[in-house]
């Protein structure tokens, strides 16, 4: 039980997960709450944050959370698809958690600047390898590896080629890399991880 804080650089300023939390309005809140931690419950979540604040500590957000999800469970804590979405044992606070904490953090955006800044960083044959470790990370760094893979970005209705477009990345597997179940076995916390890598092509090669 801790300060509601969640920033990675807390000497860095900004705003807190605290600010977020006792400040926005409830359907600002819900929206966050789903968008970044795609929480279907996120509009009966922020309703209950708004009816419990002041909030100031991990613990008493989580306290506030875990209630939502003790009565649309019919009283038994945590675990099924509805609050995790993988089996059992998370937390049902924990989407919140996510949520508050991308926000906080502007994590996808610095996720969006850093993919965009290492085509200027990679070699000619230098491999790009990115784990993620939850879906809206991996679904970015699929998109943007299939654009980046990818030559022509025209509208499919336009007869020819205008954009004159190459493209910069090969792609190193088709397919996404998950963690094996005596890697989850041995290591919980990899259940979620998602591996995607690419290859630099050399300017002007295909």
């Amino acid at each position: 039980d801790e300060p509601l804080d969640m920033r990675y650089d807390p000497a860095g300023g900004g705003v807190t997960a605290q600010d977020i939390v006792n400040n926005a309005g409830a359907g600002e809140l819900a929206d966050l709450i789903f968008r970044f931690g795609e929480e279907r419950r996120s509009r009966a979540i922020a309703r209950a944050i708004v009816a419990g604040r002041p909030v100031t500590t991990t613990g008493q957000l989580a306290q506030i959370v875990a209630q939502i999800g003790a009565r649309a469970s019919g009283g038994r804590r945590g675990g099924g698809r509805g609050s995790s979405g993988r089996g059992q044992g998370r937390h049902p606070a924990t989407r919140t958690f996510q949520a508050l904490r991308i926000a906080v953090n502007r994590e996808l955006e610095h996720l969006a600047a850093g993919l965009a800044a290492v085509l200027e960083l990679l070699a000619p044959g230098g491999r790009l390898a990115v784990i993620s470790y939850h879906s809206l990370e991996d679904r970015l760094v699929k998109e943007w590896l299939r654009r980046e893979s990818g030559v022509c970005v025209c509208p499919p209705a336009l007869p020819v080629c205008g954009c004159g477009r190459r493209a910069r990345l090969r792609l190193a597997q088709r397919r996404v890399i998950r963690p094996a179940a005596a890697e989850v076995a041995a290591n919980p916390r990899s259940r979620s991880a998602r591996l995607r890598a690419a290859e630099r092509i050399p300017d002007g090669g295909g």
